[in-house]
């Protein structure tokens, strides 16, 4: 399973693939969990960090943004594609919907963008349901509606090298260690800087829509086994056939196409 971050305290950080904890303020923020994996495959840990990098990179955050202002934007020229994903369920509400453009950055993570631009000619993202969402924090996907379209795509790429932070609406691949990056992503909703040296490379930047994705539904909380939310393992296995049964406020991508 995909995981990213757990925060409990300013005390600990620690990267592996299990959880990113709910926690909405950044005054109780402090474990993290950055990872991701296949249903099949063993969990790798990412790197721990310690006490003192957690609080140090989490005072790092709190002392150079406004968590709640400050939105990622297109730099005047920079080249990349971009693409629409027309959000269903917004809020948890069956019928409210929204749009929201990511802009592609090959000059920041090469191999990541292409990735992702192949995975939206084919149509990957459609029907996808955002399993992971922790306001604040992120917003993670990724997994295929259908475990047979999944399996396609198990082949890992290549890392990239980090080139810009992971400040509020960068768009970065979920990982389970180095070269293992395959189709999970989350949406950085919070000023995540303390991921830069863990390795974790933005692949490109929302450019509209950033409050569409701050509405996405976060009821159900952190993924089991750490809270009540869905199973990975269990999206892997079953796909949509599980989440939209178990989890039917989940919100989800109708279509994702570029304009």
């Amino acid at each position: 399973m995909m995981r990213i971050l757990s925060f409990i305290t300013f005390a600990s950080a620690i990267f592996s693939a299990s959880a990113f904890a709910p926690s909405l303020s950044v005054n109780t923020r402090a474990s993290s969990h950055l990872s991701a994996s296949e249903s099949n495959e063993p969990t790798m840990t990412r790197r721990d960090v310690g006490i003192k990098s957690a609080a140090v990179a989490t005072s790092g955050v709190l002392a150079g943004f406004n968590l709640n202002s400050q939105e990622a934007s297109a730099e005047e020229g920079a080249d990349g594609r971009l693409i629409e994903f027309t959000v269903e369920n917004v809020g948890g509400e069956e019928g409210q919907t929204g749009k929201v453009v990511m802009k592609l950055r090959k000059d920041w993570a090469p191999i990541g963008a292409e990735r992702f631009e192949k995975l939206t000619e084919v149509g990957f993202w459609d029907e996808a349901r955002a399993f992971r969402v922790l306001p604040g924090f992120i917003v993670q996907f990724g997994i295929n509606a259908d475990p047979a379209k999944q399996a396609l795509w198990r082949k890992s790429i290549a890392d990239d090298a980090v080139k810009v932070s992971n400040k509020r609406g960068t768009v970065t691949f979920a990982t389970a260690g180095p070269g293992t990056r395959t189709t999970q992503i989350f949406f950085n909703t919070g000023n995540n800087v303390f991921l830069d040296k863990q390795g974790f490379s933005p692949i490109g930047e929302i450019v509209e829509g950033l409050d569409v994705v701050d509405k996405f539904y976060a009821g159900y909380g952190e993924g089991a086994p750490s809270g009540k939310g869905p199973n990975q393992g269990l999206v892997q296995a079953k796909g949509n056939e599980y989440l939209t049964k178990s989890f039917p406020k989940l919100s989800y991508f109708s279509s994702a196409k570029f304009i």
